[in-house]
């Protein structure tokens, strides 16, 4: 007689191993520190200080007071997706079909999301250089992926290095993730090198995916559209959304423009995740899409102005500070203070309540380095620059 042994899972985790691999954000971690504390002054996350401009929350409430509530088409409201297409045409000369070749996400991190799990096989390669944002290699590796990568240094501007990125390249390889403006350095891409880099994914027939959720915060500079690059729009995944330039981070809508094929592949995935993004916020975004863009130049001017101030003032302190180009944020080096990232971040809360992220939260090339968003009002700032002198004056 044959005894069937009981199945038992003593010892044997539940979780994912491919989700325990994962470290948990190092952004969110200090998130949640502060949370607890009191007259912390705040440079830690990545949020405008703007409110959404009244326009875009007014179309919103207008369209929940006419019952507005039901669910859209899973690619997103046709009119928005038409919006949309208007939009990047008239910036970057770039036609997308709004039918087939624009999906509309729940911000960028799921349009982010459904690029790599719609591209990438078990195994597959994907080049990034760092420090980048937290998500990146996350994405990767929970698409059974494998990120690659390609670090990058203040001493080239944070310029990811062409000649470095083509000599990661691997049999394996299967797409380059770029991110510029970037977060966390705020380092802008010339179009000289994103012309080199569109040449080595056409030599090694990579997939290119672009995160361009800064692209309107640029200062001094030209932001250039990847997928605007000669041959490039067919390779090209563009990632974006409202969050940034239309201080729009808690309605959660971004999108996705690429070929169809690919548009297909994740709008697959979105169904059975997703459905559609929030009907209110896809009403929201079509309003910031269709209204005058004095709003956002207003808010780039006003970060151009506390961006020259804080730089400045990082550096009066005695502290490093490459000069951004792009985004919201300044990535001071530490180096003088003898500490690591991670040592700084949090002496500088526990001692004078001003929270940073570590560099080390976006990859292990931040290390000697923390993230401070100047996306904050101007009077912070200056306190903030008060205290980390303080701060740096007893432990330099």
């Amino acid at each position: 007689m044959t005894t069937i042994k009981p199945v038992t899972t003593e010892n044997k985790p539940f979780t994912s191993q491919r989700v325990n691999n994962i470290a948990p954000s190092g952004i969110r971690k200090f998130f949640d520190l502060l949370a607890s504390m009191n007259d912390v002054i705040s440079l830690g996350v990545g949020e405008p200080d703007y409110t959404t401009p009244w326009n875009i929350r007014e179309a919103a409430i207008y369209s929940l007071e006419r019952g507005r509530t039901m669910y859209t088409s899973n690619l997103g409201m046709p009119e928005l997706r038409k919006e949309l297409s208007r939009h990047l045409e008239q910036r970057y000369g770039l036609h997308y079909n709004p039918d087939n070749e624009l999906l509309i996400t729940v911000g960028v991190s799921e349009a982010l999301d459904l690029a790599m799990r719609a591209t990438i096989d078990p195994g597959d390669q994907v080049l990034m250089g760092t420090p980048c944002y937290v998500a990146y290699p996350a994405s990767v590796i929970l698409s059974a992926g494998e990120p690659v990568i390609v670090p990058t240094y203040e001493s080239n501007r944070f310029e990811i290095a062409p000649s470095t990125l083509e000599s990661a390249i691997t049999p394996h390889s299967k797409a380059i993730l770029s991110g510029y403006p970037s977060n966390p350095t705020g380092a802008v891409l010339p179009r000289e090198k994103m012309l080199q880099i569109a040449g080595i994914a056409r030599r090694h027939n990579l997939l290119v995916m672009s995160d361009e959720i800064y692209a309107r915060l640029v200062y001094g500079v030209e932001h250039t559209c990847f997928a605007s690059l000669p041959g490039m729009k067919e390779r090209t995944i563009l990632l974006g959304g409202f969050s940034k330039a239309y201080a729009m981070t808690g309605w959660r809508i971004g999108y996705a423009a690429g070929p169809r094929e690919i548009i297909a592949a994740m709008t697959k995935i979105h169904q059975h995740t997703i459905m559609c993004a929030p009907t209110m916020a896809q009403v929201a975004a079509l309003e910031a899409l269709r209204m005058n863009n004095d709003s956002v130049e207003e808010m780039v001017s006003d970060y151009n102005r506390r961006r020259q101030m804080f730089v400045k003032g990082l550096r009066d302190i005695g502290l490093s500070c490459f000069e951004p180009k792009g985004a919201f944020y300044a990535f001071p080096n530490i180096s003088i203070t003898g500490m690591n990232s991670e040592t700084f971040a949090e002496k500088l809360l526990a001692e004078e309540k001003v929270a940073a992220v570590p560099g080390t939260a976006f990859g292990e090339c931040g290390e000697g380095y923390v993230r401070c968003c100047y996306a904050t009002s101007v009077p912070e700032l200056e306190e903030a620059l008060v205290r980390i002198n303080r701060f740096v004056s007893k432990h330099k």
